[in-house]
Formats: structure tokens, sequence, C-alpha cells
């Protein structure tokens, strides 16, 4: 199997009895390791492919005995410049690096940022160990985190890890391979312990930077997120109880989470943009945590679970990340569970089912 340094130049390989009949695009794939199929197949467009010839088809049969030659041209350069970002890097090989992204750090350049993103980062960081992708040297993002979600995420550093991790996120853990869980803190008591939210989301038509609720069982693309409560704090009024719910997603649709859960009335602490209407319950947390939600730069919302197979090995990886400091100093502040008081002077059950 070539590795990601030799990707480059010709590669030769020689067909043999068992080979026979497979397709050119797949059988170069499997064989070479490092360069997704969907590359091969551009290469194949471009006639870098020969083998009695030029192989003019990705679908065209392997023979055996013939010797086949891909050329590989170099990677371009990205356009993107590397900056010196700090990275708390949790694992890295030859294939793939996982981060521990902070809250308020943006992950691919785009309109408005333009620098200063996760994707800077890493071109500094990895430097030549990016071995194309696409055939340019980039790092390949195959999910991404709100700019002020902090938490787990994967980078791809060749095309075929790049392909192989892809493929596990469009399942989103379906098939087994991927398993992805969050942390976020919610105002309110949900109803059920377990749960998931099921609904069509789609851009808000009054806001194009919005995602909201799609109308109409047609419209929109579906989503389903699923819940289960870790632990819930009691206010210091009703209106003050926060819940620590672990997600999981079904599908990952942009804002996902934030939705769903502002559509069934428990929006994220601290979300400007989905649960601005909630903004007044602070008024209703107890003394130790007041000040701490209203200093909330960020939605406390934390990508703590991330499991994957290894694009190359097939080994399972996975990792877990600690609440960052400004979301454990907010667990911390929260009163625990208790039994609320009327003014009455008699205690009040929870509302919460089982």
């Amino acid at each position: 199997m070539t590795t990601a340094a030799k990707l480059s130049g010709s590669i030769e390989l020689t067909a043999g009895p068992d080979d026979a009949g497979q397709r050119i695009d797949r059988w170069l794939a499997e064989k070479i390791g490092n360069v997704s199929r969907a590359r091969i197949q551009a290469l194949i467009r471009e006639g870098r492919v020969s083998g009695g010839g030029t192989i003019g088809e990705a679908r065209t049969p392997v023979k055996p005995g013939i010797t086949y030659r891909l050329t590989v041209p170099d990677a371009e350069p990205t356009d993107v410049a590397g900056e010196d970002i700090p990275l708390a890097v949790v694992y890295e090989d030859d294939d793939l690096i996982v981060i521990d992204k902070p809250a308020g750090l943006v992950v691919h350049p785009a309109a408005g940022h333009a620098s200063g993103t996760l994707v800077n980062a890493l071109v500094a960081h990895c430097g030549d160990s990016l071995s194309g992708i696409g055939g340019v040297k980039r790092p390949g993002i195959v999910h991404r985190l709100d700019k002020d979600t902090s938490g787990l995420l994967v980078v791809a550093k060749t095309d075929a890890a790049h392909q192989s991790l892809a493929d596990q996120f469009k399942s989103h853990g379906l098939d087994g391979r991927l398993e992805r869980s969050y942390l976020a803190f919610v105002w309110g008591r949900m109803d059920l312990r377990k749960g998931s939210i099921e609904a069509r989301l789609q851009r808000s038509g009054a806001n194009r930077t919005k995602i909201a609720v799609a109308r109409g069982a047609e419209a929109g693309r579906f989503a389903k997120t699923h819940y289960e409560v870790v632990d819930v704090y009691t206010g210091e009024r009703e209106t003050g109880d926060v819940s620590l719910l672990r997600l999981q997603l079904e599908t990952g649709r942009t804002h996902q989470i934030r939705v769903h859960l502002s559509h069934i009335g428990h929006p994220v602490l601290g979300d400007q943009v989905y649960g601005a209407g909630f903004k007044t319950r602070t008024a209703s947390l107890t003394d130790r945590s007041r000040d701490l939600v209203t200093r909330l730069s960020r939605q406390a919302l934390h990508a703590e679970g991330l499991a994957f197979e290894h694009p190359v090995t097939g080994e399972k990886l996975s990792f877990i990340s600690p609440l960052p400091k400004d979301l454990e100093e907010l667990r911390a502040s929260l009163e625990p569970e208790k039994p609320r008081v009327s003014p009455g002077g008699k205690t009040r059950p929870s509302r919460r089912k089982t």
C-alpha cells in the first residue's frame, strides 16, 4: 500500500488473476490506499491512468497480467494561509488529526472570517503531512462545529481518509461506525428522562443566516435528535430551572441541536440566536449562577464524545472531552435538583416524567 509521502509521481501496479474483472477505479483505490476513488476517477478523466493504452473510463475492467500506471501530480498548494494559532491536539497520525476546538474559533474561512480559523491553524500545524485532498494540500473537513460550540472534531490529512470519514459521518452512526455525543445546558425541565426530537429544518425565510423548523410534511429536510437528561438544577423560581442533557444526532443539519431544543421550549443557555426570548430567565437563577450565565459569551453546548473507525487500520478510536472551564464553572454554580416549596409551605413534586 502506498504511503502519503509517496503519493505523487508514477505508480505502477501489475494485476494478478484474482484482480480480473474489477473496476479499474475501485482496484487502484484499494491497492494504493491513500488516494480516494473519487480522486482516481478524476485522474482517469485527465488521462493519467494507462495499461495497454490510456484508460478512458473508471468502469474499465482490470485484466490480469497488465501493468497499470497511475500518474499523480504534486498536490497544488492551498490558497488558505497558515497561521500560528494554538491547537489542542487530542490525537494525530499520518491520516488524520483530532482537535478539541475552543468556543469562539470558526472552523472554515468564509465571508466575515477570512482568517483566524481552524483551517488556517491546521495548514500551519500539519504542513507537508497534508498529502492532498482532491489534489490540493488542504485539511479535509468532514464535519463542523458552530463557532461558539466547543469540543471534538476530526480532520482528514489524506484523500482516502477524507472519503472514509465523510462516509462515516454521512451515516451518522446508523451503521455502528460513528458515535458522537454533545452536552447542553438548557432552560427548564424535560417531560421525559429520555426522548427524541423530530422536526424538519430549512433556512429561515426572514433571516437566511438562521435555521427554522419547516412547515409542511414535505418541506425542509428530515432531522432527528435524541436526548437524555444527565442532571437537573433548581433555580430560585421555576423559570430558573436548568437541565443538563446528553444529545446524539441521527442527522447532521446546520444548527440542528440548537433549533430542535428551542423548538420544544428548552433552548440552550447563552444561545443569542435561538434562545434570545429566554434571556430574562437569568433573573430566576440562584445568585451563584446568575452572574456566570449573564457573562456567558457563547451557547452552553459542547461536543464531548467522538468515536469512529480509523480509515486505514479499521481500529475503533474513541475520545472524550471534559467540559471546558466556562461550562464546568457554570455546572458547579448550579444548585442540585431539590423539591420546590410553594408559598403556602407545601412541597411541590417535580413535573418531569420518567
